[in-house]
């Protein structure tokens, strides 16, 4: 993390995890955003006495590994490509600096609201022993001989919390992808992925500043588009708007 970031995230209040404990919105409206570095520096100062920034044994970000599972022929990543509202990931999540690793299962509806359910897992290759197929026959309507892993991605992630408690902003900085089948790897490195996660339609003080930066609503799956990004194969003619999006923001930099 760049040391300009971190001295503005140093202004912001922390709060623990202990605390973030009553702020999870396991069921939830996400909204994504796309910025630029710029554009998060200037989000942070503006954030300031209205936000509370995630802290972890003195650490105000965390790293995140994450490995996507698709069918072998993609049947996830085609059925979000196609536009199809009710769709599902399936992805082992570990936060580097604790160790902690997670297989989880995220369904959204047709109303754009995600439920996510996940268990603690050992790693990648110890999902069966560690009830793998018990979350997934619940929460999918794949079990793990059905899937393979796809794309693995790293990124550094902020956490912030507005002060009434009644939402999460996530964002994640120096996303890299990997695609395990082409071995193809790619960077995001010079934007950020912003998250907007709460339940419902209460009150969201970030939205004015969001708009004020000109930062506009874009819906992004670090999946799809890293999976589009390393595996030059794949079907993308409806991500084409996006990658657009992102080039006219790298141009501005």
């Amino acid at each position: 993390m760049e040391r300009h970031l971190i001295e503005l995230l140093d202004k912001l209040p922390p709060i623990s995890l202990a605390e973030m404990k009553g702020i999870k919105l396991m069921n939830r409206i996400d909204k994504k955003y796309l910025a630029t570095i710029s554009q998060l520096e200037q989000l942070l100062v503006m954030a300031q006495g209205k936000y509370m920034v995630q802290q972890i044994e003195g650490m105000r970000y965390s790293r995140y590994h994450t490995v996507y599972f698709d069918t072998p022929d993609e049947e996830m990543y085609t059925e979000h490509h196609n536009g199809r509202l009710v769709r599902q990931k399936v992805r082992v999540r570990t936060y580097l600096d604790s160790g902690d690793t997670f297989l989880e299962v995220k369904n959204k509806n047709n109303h754009g609201r995600t439920k996510k359910k996940r268990i603690t897992v050992q790693g990648l290759h110890t999902l069966h022993e560690d009830e793998g197929d018990t979350l997934l026959s619940k929460h999918s309507k794949y079990l793990l001989d059905d899937l393979v892993p796809k794309v693995e991605n790293r990124f550094e992630r902020i956490t912030l919390v507005n002060m009434a408690k009644t939402e999460r902003l996530t964002i994640d900085c120096h996303v890299k992808f990997h695609h395990i089948e082409t071995d193809i790897h790619d960077t995001f490195d010079r934007l950020v992925i912003i998250e907007l996660k709460r339940d419902g339609n209460v009150y969201s003080p970030v939205k004015s500043m969001l708009r004020e930066l000109r930062i506009k609503p874009s819906g992004f799956s670090k999946y799809c588009i890293g999976s589009a990004m390393t595996k030059p194969s794949l079907k993308r003619n409806r991500f084409k708007k996006k990658f657009v999006r992102i080039n006219k923001l790298l141009n501005n930099l």
